[in-house]
């Protein structure tokens, strides 16, 4: 059962990507939520999308994009913070993390549906989001993995 706070911001988020023009996805513990593993912490919720979908949901919201959206390890052509529903959302499109290689984009080829209280929401399939959490490489990331993986 996912917590309250997750449903009502997965609901919120599908509401308003009911209009986006290209795929998106719901990533990292979030997703690996709704894949039913447990247990599993959810801090925020990381929504990824289209640069354009990106610009049209922050101008629908009114959330302005963060200018310092690079961190060390992950960049975005676009990151803003949706602090209205429950858990924060996280908008990120051009989505990038650093890897030995260099900045590696992190577009996932899965997309996998999921209905949350009448709402379709969208995530990477089990295999893929594992994938994409080893590439994060970070010990909560891994933790998640494990997690993933364990309960398939």
């Amino acid at each position: 059962m996912l917590a309250s706070d997750l449903l009502e911001t997965l609901v919120k988020t599908a509401d308003a990507m009911s209009d986006a023009q290209d795929p998106w996805w719901v990533i990292s513990s979030a997703a690996v939520a709704l894949h039913r593993v447990t247990p599993i912490e959810v801090g925020d919720v990381d929504l990824l999308m289209s640069v354009g979908d990106a610009r049209r949901l922050m101008d629908k919201l009114g959330v302005a994009p963060i200018e310092d959206g690079e961190r060390e390890m992950f960049r975005s052509t676009l990151f803003a913070r949706w602090q209205t529903p429950p858990l924060v959302v996280e908008i990120m499109a051009g989505f990038h993390v650093a890897t030995g290689a260099g900045w590696t984009e992190v577009l996932p080829r899965t997309r996998v549906p999921i209905i949350v209280q009448g709402r379709v929401v969208y995530m990477p399939d089990r295999v893929e989001l594992a994938e994409m959490l080893r590439l994060f490489g970070r010990p909560k990331d891994l933790e998640r993995v494990r997690l993933l993986t364990s309960q398939m």
